[in-house]
Protein backbone atom coordinates (compact mmCIF):
# COMPACT_ATOMS: atom_id res chain seq x y z
CA UNK A 1 0.00 0.00 0.00
CA UNK A 2 1.41 3.44 -1.04
CA UNK A 3 0.53 6.95 -0.49
CA UNK A 4 -0.02 8.79 -4.37
CA UNK A 5 2.91 11.58 -3.12
CA UNK A 6 4.87 8.20 -2.06
CA UNK A 7 4.47 6.85 -5.89
CA UNK A 8 6.95 8.31 -8.36
CA UNK A 9 9.59 9.32 -6.03
CA UNK A 10 9.95 6.10 -3.99
CA UNK A 11 9.34 3.63 -5.99
CA UNK A 12 12.51 2.87 -8.01
CA UNK A 13 14.01 2.56 -4.49
CA UNK A 14 12.36 -0.44 -3.11
CA UNK A 15 14.71 -3.29 -1.55
CA UNK A 16 13.46 -6.61 -1.55
CA UNK A 17 12.76 -7.80 2.20
CA UNK A 18 15.11 -9.61 4.60
CA UNK A 19 13.63 -13.02 5.11
CA UNK A 20 14.41 -12.81 8.60
CA UNK A 21 16.01 -11.62 11.45
CA UNK A 22 17.20 -14.76 13.60
CA UNK A 23 16.18 -14.25 17.30
CA UNK A 24 13.58 -11.80 17.01
CA UNK A 25 10.24 -11.14 16.71
CA UNK A 26 7.65 -9.14 17.89
CA UNK A 27 3.77 -9.72 18.96
CA UNK A 28 0.87 -7.29 19.46
CA UNK A 29 -1.17 -9.18 22.55
CA UNK A 30 -3.71 -6.72 23.16
CA UNK A 31 -4.90 -3.06 21.74
CA UNK A 32 -6.61 -0.52 23.60
CA UNK A 33 -10.95 -0.39 22.67
CA UNK A 34 -12.15 2.80 22.29
CA UNK A 35 -11.16 6.35 21.41
CA UNK A 36 -7.75 7.66 23.01
CA UNK A 37 -6.27 10.03 20.75
CA UNK A 38 -6.16 7.74 18.11
CA UNK A 39 -8.31 5.14 17.43
CA UNK A 40 -7.10 1.54 18.92
CA UNK A 41 -4.05 2.44 18.68
CA UNK A 42 -2.24 1.72 22.16
CA UNK A 43 -0.75 -1.67 21.91
CA UNK A 44 0.12 -4.25 24.35
CA UNK A 45 3.26 -5.95 23.27
CA UNK A 46 6.55 -7.98 23.17
CA UNK A 47 9.83 -7.46 21.54
CA UNK A 48 11.93 -10.61 21.41
CA UNK A 49 15.65 -10.35 20.79
CA UNK A 50 18.92 -12.88 21.69
CA UNK A 51 19.13 -11.28 25.07
CA UNK A 52 15.92 -11.28 26.52
CA UNK A 53 12.01 -10.42 25.74
CA UNK A 54 11.00 -6.59 26.31
CA UNK A 55 7.68 -6.50 27.24
CA UNK A 56 5.75 -3.33 25.70
CA UNK A 57 5.45 -0.41 25.75
CA UNK A 58 8.82 -0.17 27.68
CA UNK A 59 11.25 2.61 28.23
CA UNK A 60 14.47 2.72 26.60
CA UNK A 61 17.73 4.29 29.64
CA UNK A 62 20.39 6.11 27.71
CA UNK A 63 23.60 4.72 28.66
CA UNK A 64 25.60 7.15 26.85
CA UNK A 65 28.78 6.11 27.27
CA UNK A 66 28.36 2.16 28.46
CA UNK A 67 27.18 3.29 31.78
CA UNK A 68 23.95 4.51 33.32
CA UNK A 69 25.10 7.06 34.90
CA UNK A 70 24.65 6.95 38.59
CA UNK A 71 23.23 3.52 38.39
CA UNK A 72 24.88 0.28 38.03
CA UNK A 73 23.67 -2.99 35.77
CA UNK A 74 22.75 -5.08 39.02
CA UNK A 75 20.81 -2.24 40.07
CA UNK A 76 19.12 -1.30 37.11
CA UNK A 77 17.90 -4.64 37.14
CA UNK A 78 16.63 -4.95 40.24
CA UNK A 79 14.38 -1.72 39.31
CA UNK A 80 12.92 -3.98 36.52
CA UNK A 81 14.36 -2.33 33.65
CA UNK A 82 14.46 -4.28 30.59
CA UNK A 83 16.93 -2.77 28.71
CA UNK A 84 18.99 0.49 27.88
CA UNK A 85 20.64 2.30 25.61
CA UNK A 86 24.53 2.82 23.98
CA UNK A 87 25.34 6.09 22.26
CA UNK A 88 27.15 4.87 19.19
CA UNK A 89 29.09 8.61 18.23
CA UNK A 90 30.46 8.75 21.84
CA UNK A 91 31.36 4.94 21.65
CA UNK A 92 32.94 5.05 18.41
CA UNK A 93 35.50 8.15 19.84
CA UNK A 94 36.14 6.68 23.43
CA UNK A 95 37.35 4.03 23.95
CA UNK A 96 36.35 3.04 19.85
CA UNK A 97 34.21 0.77 18.44
CA UNK A 98 36.94 -2.14 18.10
CA UNK A 99 37.93 -1.95 21.51
CA UNK A 100 34.27 -2.65 22.19
CA UNK A 101 34.57 -5.74 20.22
CA UNK A 102 37.79 -7.05 21.77
CA UNK A 103 36.58 -6.40 25.01
CA UNK A 104 33.29 -8.86 23.96
CA UNK A 105 30.79 -6.05 22.64
CA UNK A 106 28.85 -3.47 24.53
CA UNK A 107 26.79 -6.05 26.81
CA UNK A 108 29.80 -7.88 28.48
CA UNK A 109 31.92 -4.85 28.99
CA UNK A 110 29.42 -2.85 31.26
CA UNK A 111 28.04 -6.47 32.62
CA UNK A 112 24.98 -6.16 31.38
CA UNK A 113 23.02 -9.14 30.15
CA UNK A 114 20.06 -8.01 28.96
CA UNK A 115 18.62 -6.27 25.15
CA UNK A 116 19.92 -3.01 24.24
CA UNK A 117 20.04 -0.58 21.59
CA UNK A 118 22.06 1.87 19.85
CA UNK A 119 21.38 4.86 18.02
CA UNK A 120 23.37 6.02 14.82
CA UNK A 121 25.71 8.68 15.57
CA UNK A 122 23.60 11.24 13.59
CA UNK A 123 21.71 12.74 16.38
CA UNK A 124 24.94 13.51 18.36
CA UNK A 125 26.53 14.77 15.45
CA UNK A 126 24.28 16.92 14.80
CA UNK A 127 22.67 18.27 17.47
CA UNK A 128 26.45 19.40 18.81
CA UNK A 129 27.48 21.00 15.51
CA UNK A 130 24.75 22.82 15.44
CA UNK A 131 23.54 23.04 19.15
CA UNK A 132 20.10 22.95 20.74
CA UNK A 133 16.91 24.56 19.68
CA UNK A 134 14.68 26.03 22.82
CA UNK A 135 12.12 26.15 20.59
CA UNK A 136 12.04 22.69 19.80
CA UNK A 137 10.27 20.28 22.11
CA UNK A 138 13.28 18.01 22.44
CA UNK A 139 15.43 20.97 22.71
CA UNK A 140 18.55 21.93 25.37
CA UNK A 141 18.12 24.74 27.56
CA UNK A 142 19.81 26.86 25.77
CA UNK A 143 20.89 28.03 21.72
CA UNK A 144 24.65 27.59 21.86
CA UNK A 145 26.67 26.46 18.93
CA UNK A 146 30.07 24.65 18.67
CA UNK A 147 31.98 24.57 15.79
CA UNK A 148 32.67 20.12 16.08
CA UNK A 149 29.90 19.71 12.77
CA UNK A 150 32.62 20.28 10.03
CA UNK A 151 30.50 19.26 6.62
CA UNK A 152 27.49 17.36 5.71
CA UNK A 153 27.35 16.01 2.15
CA UNK A 154 26.51 12.51 0.07
CA UNK A 155 29.00 10.29 1.46
CA UNK A 156 28.12 11.33 5.76
CA UNK A 157 29.12 13.85 8.10
CA UNK A 158 32.63 15.60 9.36
CA UNK A 159 33.34 16.63 12.50
CA UNK A 160 36.11 17.07 14.99
CA UNK A 161 36.62 14.84 17.82
CA UNK A 162 35.79 16.35 21.37
CA UNK A 163 38.46 13.56 22.50
CA UNK A 164 41.48 14.49 20.40
CA UNK A 165 40.43 17.70 18.01
CA UNK A 166 41.04 15.09 15.14
CA UNK A 167 38.84 15.46 11.89
CA UNK A 168 36.48 12.10 11.69
CA UNK A 169 34.03 11.25 8.98
CA UNK A 170 30.81 9.41 9.75
CA UNK A 171 29.96 7.73 6.82
CA UNK A 172 26.18 5.35 7.27
CA UNK A 173 28.34 2.11 6.23
CA UNK A 174 30.74 3.24 8.67
CA UNK A 175 27.83 3.51 11.29
CA UNK A 176 26.57 0.06 10.76
CA UNK A 177 30.13 -1.30 11.12
CA UNK A 178 30.62 0.26 14.35
CA UNK A 179 27.35 -0.75 15.71
CA UNK A 180 28.38 -4.03 14.76
CA UNK A 181 31.30 -3.73 16.78
CA UNK A 182 29.55 -2.52 19.91
CA UNK A 183 26.83 -5.18 19.31
CA UNK A 184 23.78 -4.14 20.43
CA UNK A 185 20.71 -6.18 19.44
CA UNK A 186 18.80 -3.18 17.60
CA UNK A 187 20.71 -0.70 15.94
CA UNK A 188 19.67 2.10 13.60
CA UNK A 189 20.57 3.47 10.05
CA UNK A 190 22.14 7.31 9.84
CA UNK A 191 20.06 9.76 9.02
CA UNK A 192 20.53 13.61 9.61
CA UNK A 193 18.56 15.49 12.32
CA UNK A 194 17.22 18.41 11.18
CA UNK A 195 17.00 21.18 13.82
CA UNK A 196 13.49 23.29 14.47
CA UNK A 197 14.71 26.35 12.83
CA UNK A 198 15.27 25.28 9.49
CA UNK A 199 13.16 26.08 6.66
CA UNK A 200 10.47 23.49 4.05
CA UNK A 201 13.35 23.15 1.75
CA UNK A 202 16.27 22.66 3.83
CA UNK A 203 13.93 19.75 5.45
CA UNK A 204 13.38 18.15 2.26
CA UNK A 205 17.14 17.78 0.56
CA UNK A 206 17.91 16.30 4.70
CA UNK A 207 14.83 14.24 4.27
CA UNK A 208 15.97 13.17 0.71
CA UNK A 209 19.70 12.69 1.98
CA UNK A 210 18.00 10.31 4.87
CA UNK A 211 16.77 8.26 2.73
CA UNK A 212 19.73 7.72 0.75
CA UNK A 213 21.84 6.82 4.07
CA UNK A 214 19.17 4.46 4.96
CA UNK A 215 19.66 2.27 1.38
CA UNK A 216 23.41 2.39 2.08
CA UNK A 217 22.91 1.53 5.60
CA UNK A 218 20.63 -1.52 4.77
CA UNK A 219 23.10 -2.42 2.07
CA UNK A 220 25.87 -2.78 4.40
CA UNK A 221 23.79 -4.20 7.17
CA UNK A 222 22.90 -7.32 4.64
CA UNK A 223 26.27 -7.84 3.51
CA UNK A 224 28.36 -7.60 7.06
CA UNK A 225 28.41 -10.49 9.67
CA UNK A 226 26.41 -10.56 12.85
CA UNK A 227 27.37 -8.26 15.61
CA UNK A 228 29.93 -9.28 18.23
CA UNK A 229 27.28 -10.22 20.56
CA UNK A 230 25.20 -12.12 17.91
CA UNK A 231 22.48 -11.37 15.38
CA UNK A 232 21.33 -8.04 15.31
CA UNK A 233 18.03 -5.86 14.09
CA UNK A 234 17.41 -2.85 12.23
CA UNK A 235 15.46 -0.07 12.54
CA UNK A 236 14.89 2.46 10.07
CA UNK A 237 13.84 6.22 11.26
CA UNK A 238 11.41 8.34 10.04
CA UNK A 239 12.80 11.84 9.52
CA UNK A 240 10.40 14.59 7.98
CA UNK A 241 10.51 18.00 10.30
CA UNK A 242 6.85 19.45 10.98
CA UNK A 243 5.48 19.51 7.63
CA UNK A 244 2.98 16.86 7.15
CA UNK A 245 3.56 15.78 3.63
CA UNK A 246 7.45 15.07 4.35
CA UNK A 247 6.62 13.60 7.29
CA UNK A 248 4.01 11.21 5.57
CA UNK A 249 6.68 10.89 2.50
CA UNK A 250 9.40 9.99 5.13
CA UNK A 251 7.09 7.57 6.39
CA UNK A 252 5.65 5.67 3.56
CA UNK A 253 9.31 5.27 3.03
CA UNK A 254 10.28 3.47 5.77
CA UNK A 255 7.59 1.43 5.82
CA UNK A 256 8.75 -0.18 2.58
CA UNK A 257 12.25 -1.01 3.53
CA UNK A 258 12.59 -4.20 5.44
CA UNK A 259 13.43 -2.95 8.58
CA UNK A 260 12.71 -4.93 11.80
CA UNK A 261 11.01 -1.97 13.39
CA UNK A 262 10.72 1.72 12.88
CA UNK A 263 12.12 4.85 15.05
CA UNK A 264 10.35 8.14 14.56
CA UNK A 265 12.95 10.65 15.10
CA UNK A 266 13.79 14.29 14.15
CA UNK A 267 12.22 17.96 15.16
CA UNK A 268 8.82 16.91 16.35
CA UNK A 269 7.53 20.49 16.97
CA UNK A 270 7.76 23.01 19.89
CA UNK A 271 4.72 22.00 21.80
CA UNK A 272 3.26 19.01 23.11
CA UNK A 273 0.23 19.57 20.71
CA UNK A 274 2.62 19.70 17.75
CA UNK A 275 4.61 16.75 18.56
CA UNK A 276 1.39 15.00 19.15
CA UNK A 277 0.27 15.67 15.00
CA UNK A 278 3.73 15.05 14.01
CA UNK A 279 3.52 11.47 15.63
CA UNK A 280 0.13 11.10 14.35
CA UNK A 281 1.18 11.81 10.57
CA UNK A 282 4.27 9.26 10.85
CA UNK A 283 2.15 6.46 12.87
CA UNK A 284 -0.58 6.02 10.02
CA UNK A 285 1.91 5.04 7.24
CA UNK A 286 3.87 2.92 9.49
CA UNK A 287 1.14 0.86 10.64
CA UNK A 288 -0.91 0.61 6.86
CA UNK A 289 2.34 -0.87 5.01
CA UNK A 290 3.71 -3.08 7.24
CA UNK A 291 2.34 -6.72 6.52
CA UNK A 292 2.83 -7.48 9.85
CA UNK A 293 3.26 -5.45 13.09
CA UNK A 294 6.45 -3.80 13.67
CA UNK A 295 8.06 -2.21 16.77
CA UNK A 296 7.75 1.29 16.95
CA UNK A 297 10.35 3.75 18.80
CA UNK A 298 9.78 7.50 19.30
CA UNK A 299 13.12 8.83 19.77
CA UNK A 300 14.29 11.54 22.48
CA UNK A 301 11.25 11.60 24.09
CA UNK A 302 10.28 10.51 27.63
CA UNK A 303 8.28 12.87 29.77
CA UNK A 304 4.78 10.96 31.65
CA UNK A 305 2.90 12.74 29.19
CA UNK A 306 4.94 11.65 26.11
CA UNK A 307 4.60 8.39 27.09
CA UNK A 308 1.02 8.15 27.70
CA UNK A 309 0.05 10.20 24.36
CA UNK A 310 2.87 8.24 22.85
CA UNK A 311 1.07 4.94 23.30
CA UNK A 312 -2.00 6.49 22.62
CA UNK A 313 -0.42 6.92 19.07
CA UNK A 314 1.06 3.18 18.89
CA UNK A 315 4.63 3.76 20.14
CA UNK A 316 5.92 0.48 21.43
CA UNK A 317 9.55 2.02 23.12
CA UNK A 318 10.97 5.15 24.14
CA UNK A 319 13.98 6.64 25.19
CA UNK A 320 15.10 9.81 26.86
CA UNK A 321 18.16 11.23 28.80
CA UNK A 322 16.18 12.76 31.67
CA UNK A 323 15.90 10.29 34.34
CA UNK A 324 19.80 10.25 35.21
CA UNK A 325 20.26 13.65 33.97
CA UNK A 326 17.70 14.78 36.75
CA UNK A 327 18.88 13.20 39.15
CA UNK A 328 22.73 14.67 38.46
CA UNK A 329 21.02 18.18 39.09
CA UNK A 330 19.56 17.15 42.20
CA UNK A 331 15.60 16.55 40.99
CA UNK A 332 13.36 12.92 41.51
CA UNK A 333 10.36 12.06 39.59
CA UNK A 334 7.13 12.31 41.34
CA UNK A 335 4.04 11.75 39.85
CA UNK A 336 2.00 14.81 38.31
CA UNK A 337 -1.19 14.03 40.00
CA UNK A 338 0.21 13.94 43.20
CA UNK A 339 0.23 17.81 42.96
CA UNK A 340 3.55 18.79 44.63
CA UNK A 341 5.46 19.89 41.26
CA UNK A 342 5.01 23.17 40.03
CA UNK A 343 4.61 25.07 36.65
CA UNK A 344 3.80 21.42 34.93
CA UNK A 345 6.69 19.94 36.17
CA UNK A 346 6.46 16.29 36.62
CA UNK A 347 9.83 16.13 39.27
CA UNK A 348 10.50 17.71 42.78
CA UNK A 349 14.22 19.34 43.07
CA UNK A 350 15.89 18.27 46.43
CA UNK A 351 17.65 21.71 46.75
CA UNK A 352 14.71 23.50 47.86
CA UNK A 353 14.72 24.50 51.48
CA UNK A 354 11.21 22.81 52.24
CA UNK A 355 13.03 19.55 52.41
CA UNK A 356 15.17 19.84 54.56
CA UNK A 357 13.16 18.65 57.34
CA UNK A 358 11.00 16.41 55.77
CA UNK A 359 10.97 13.11 56.93
CA UNK A 360 8.94 11.33 54.95
CA UNK A 361 10.23 8.68 51.81
CA UNK A 362 11.02 10.10 48.62
CA UNK A 363 8.39 9.09 46.93
CA UNK A 364 5.28 7.68 49.14
CA UNK A 365 4.12 5.66 45.85
CA UNK A 366 7.68 4.25 44.82
CA UNK A 367 8.75 0.92 46.12
CA UNK A 368 12.59 1.25 44.68
CA UNK A 369 15.83 1.03 47.02
CA UNK A 370 16.22 4.55 47.58
CA UNK A 371 12.50 5.69 48.81
CA UNK A 372 12.85 2.34 51.38
CA UNK A 373 16.02 3.85 52.99
CA UNK A 374 16.43 7.06 53.08
CA UNK A 375 14.42 10.01 53.85
CA UNK A 376 13.75 13.45 51.74
CA UNK A 377 15.83 15.17 54.47
CA UNK A 378 19.00 13.02 54.09
CA UNK A 379 18.80 13.74 50.14
CA UNK A 380 18.58 17.73 50.21
CA UNK A 381 21.76 17.13 52.59
CA UNK A 382 23.26 15.04 50.08
CA UNK A 383 22.35 17.65 47.16
CA UNK A 384 23.44 20.13 49.17
CA UNK A 385 26.65 18.68 50.26
CA UNK A 386 27.07 17.81 46.80
CA UNK A 387 27.96 14.51 47.53
CA UNK A 388 27.73 11.61 44.98
CA UNK A 389 25.66 8.95 46.99
CA UNK A 390 22.78 12.03 46.09
CA UNK A 391 23.25 11.20 42.18
CA UNK A 392 23.13 7.55 43.06
CA UNK A 393 20.43 7.78 44.81
CA UNK A 394 18.39 10.01 43.12
CA UNK A 395 19.37 7.78 39.56
CA UNK A 396 17.78 4.34 41.36
CA UNK A 397 14.22 6.05 41.99
CA UNK A 398 13.71 7.72 38.39
CA UNK A 399 14.86 4.59 36.81
CA UNK A 400 12.40 2.85 38.91
CA UNK A 401 9.73 5.47 38.96
CA UNK A 402 9.52 5.11 34.61
CA UNK A 403 9.78 1.50 34.87
CA UNK A 404 6.51 1.74 37.58
CA UNK A 405 5.01 4.43 34.65
CA UNK A 406 5.53 2.11 31.98
CA UNK A 407 4.21 -1.20 33.97
CA UNK A 408 1.17 0.67 34.66
CA UNK A 409 0.58 1.72 31.14
CA UNK A 410 0.82 -2.17 30.54
CA UNK A 411 -1.69 -3.13 33.10
CA UNK A 412 -3.72 -0.04 31.69
CA UNK A 413 -3.72 -1.54 28.39
CA UNK A 414 -4.48 -5.29 29.49
CA UNK A 415 -7.40 -3.92 32.05
CA UNK A 416 -9.05 -1.66 29.38
CA UNK A 417 -8.17 1.61 31.63
CA UNK A 418 -6.14 3.56 29.78
CA UNK A 419 -7.98 6.13 29.94
CA UNK A 420 -8.87 6.15 33.60
CA UNK A 421 -4.92 5.56 34.35
CA UNK A 422 -3.58 8.42 32.13
CA UNK A 423 -5.65 10.86 33.73
CA UNK A 424 -4.62 9.24 36.86
CA UNK A 425 -0.70 10.26 36.45
CA UNK A 426 -1.50 13.35 34.97
CA UNK A 427 -4.31 15.25 36.42
CA UNK A 428 -4.49 13.37 39.67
Amino acid sequence: MMSPAYDWTMTSWLIPPMTDYPGFAFEVTRTVTGEVGWPDAARRGSITTPHGVIETPAFVFCATRGALRGVLPHQAQAESTQIILGNTYHLMLQPGAERVAAMGGLHRMMGWDGPLLTDSGGFQIFSLGRGGDMKEIKGSRTDVRDTSLLAIDESGASFRSYVDGTKVTLTPEDSIRFQRDIGADIILVLDECTPYHVNRDYTAQSMELTHRWALRSIAAFEESEEGSAGPQALYGIVQGGVYDDLRKESAWFTAEQPYFGYAVGGCLGGTPEEMNDVVALAMAPLNAAASAPRPIHLLGVGSVRDVWYGVAKGIDTFDCVNPTRLARHGSAYIRPGLRETKNGREFINLRNARFRDDMGPLDPECDCATCASVSRAYLHHLVKAGELNAVALLSVHNVRFMNRLLEDVRAAIDNDEFVERRSYWIDG
